[in-house]
């Protein structure tokens, strides 16, 4: 082929199959040497070894952990991103794989090793393509997807999405066959608003209460209150939840409670309902406290918008994958509460993430996400890789 034509099908499938070997043997690499947020140092030296050892430029990026790297066309044209995620979780794991964590008490339990993989192996595929290519490819590997508040508004605040016109971002799924992919328009994944309430009574003798302010008795009540939100004050229509996960106060049983910590996060899949969610939250505690002769803390720990996938991004995914893998391969994804900072990026640039299955029955591959038996069926990696190689193709408008 000429350096100005388009790869067909089955030389951009032939190109995908010959990178499979190298990019499952990266992925066990990958999930042997898992590391938690923000201390992904072995995992940012991996990334970069194998970029620069197939040719491709890192740009400077001021953070610990993470790598930026780009693809610059021989024309010019748009400029696509291309994301994946790079920490793991506080997990042990017990899938009794060969290639299992080596690092006990953390995991690969949510697929970022099979994201890292497959977008390696799609920016080595893409950098043979280099000639052809009208346009930029740049390519995000972010830190701390797991952790509150996210690597994705740190990386945005550097600038890595400066000139950027669309963004690609996958996400494994474990209730999705090999071989298929799912898209949505609109909210596909819930905000996330993650927040700290402190109750501060006044503490006393369990026999006298009339003496003190009890913050676990108004702790008991906030809580019930702050349900109400949900059933009273949000339209039925508008799926939202409000999740109190940890509880702590108290020092004996025969003594009031002076303070008490409710740990919450709020989820909904309205950006309407996000942004007031604060304020209910802040309006019902301030109610309650001054109701007992308590005081509060309210203290945000993060904020997440809904993430709302662009239509004319996941029109490019589907017809991409269905001129490799038909129609058939195609579903819909099911939208889901829980957050992803990946919405992030989606509210300064369009595009859209979609589900790459990943699961196998005959492997045990069926394990739901940050489970400690997680497995994957590593033949994901070959679909990924193509779907994004071939997206990345027709947006720019070589293929």
């Amino acid at each position: 082929m000429g350096n100005n034509t388009k790869p067909d099908k089955n030389h951009l499938l032939a190109d995908a199959r010959r990178w499979h070997k190298k990019q499952v043997k990266w992925r066990r690499h990958l999930h042997q040497h898992p590391e938690l947020s923000n201390r992904e140092t072995q995992t940012t030296a991996f990334i970069k070894k194998l970029l620069k050892e197939t040719g491709i430029s890192l740009r400077p990026l001021k953070m610990t952990t993470g790598v930026v790297a780009e693809i610059v066309g021989k024309r010019e044209g748009p400029t696509v991103a291309i994301r994946t995620d790079i920490d793991a979780l506080p997990i042990t794991e017990r899938t009794g794989l060969t290639y299992t964590s080596r690092n006990r008490g953390c995991m690969h339990a949510c697929g970022h090793d099979v994201h890292m993989a497959t977008v390696l192996g799609t920016a080595s595929l893409l950098n043979e393509y280099r000639d052809r290519l009208a346009g930029k490819v740049r390519f995000l590997f972010q830190p701390a997807e797991e952790m509150p508040p996210g690597g994705a508004r740190p990386m945005i605040k550097l600038g890595v999405l400066k000139g950027v016109d669309v963004i690609f971002g996958l996400h494994v799924d474990p209730h999705l066959p090999v071989g298929k992919i799912s898209t949505r328009d609109g909210g596909v994944m819930g905000s996330v608003y993650d927040f700290d309430l402190d109750i501060i009574g006044r503490g006393g003798h369990a026999a006298r209460p009339h003496n003190a302010v009890d913050a676990v008795v108004t702790a008991a009540e906030v809580i019930d209150s702050i349900q109400k939100i949900i059933s009273r004050e949000i339209d039925p229509i508008s799926p939202a939840l409000i999740t109190f996960g940890k509880i702590e106060g108290g020092v004996a049983r025969n003594v009031i409670a002076e303070r008490v910590k409710l740990t919450g996060t709020s989820r909904t899949l309205s950006t309407s309902v996000f942004k007031k969610m604060p304020s209910l939250i802040r309006k019902t505690v301030s109610g309650v406290c001054r109701a007992r002769g308590a005081s509060f803390e309210m203290t945000e720990v993060a904020s997440y918008p809904v993430m709302v996938n662009d239509a004319a991004t996941n029109r490019v995914y589907e017809k991409t994958y269905r001129e490799l893998f038909g129609a058939r391969k195609i579903a819909e994804t099911e939208p889901v509460l829980g957050g992803e900072d990946f919405a992030c990026y989606l509210e300064k640039v369009p595009g859209a993430m979609f589900r790459l299955g990943v699961m196998n029955k005959k492997i045990g591959a069926d394990k739901p996400w940050h489970s400690p038996e997680f497995i994957i069926d590593e033949e994901s990696i070959y679909y990924g890789t193509a779907l994004l190689v071939g997206a990345t193709l027709e947006y720019l408008g070589s293929r």
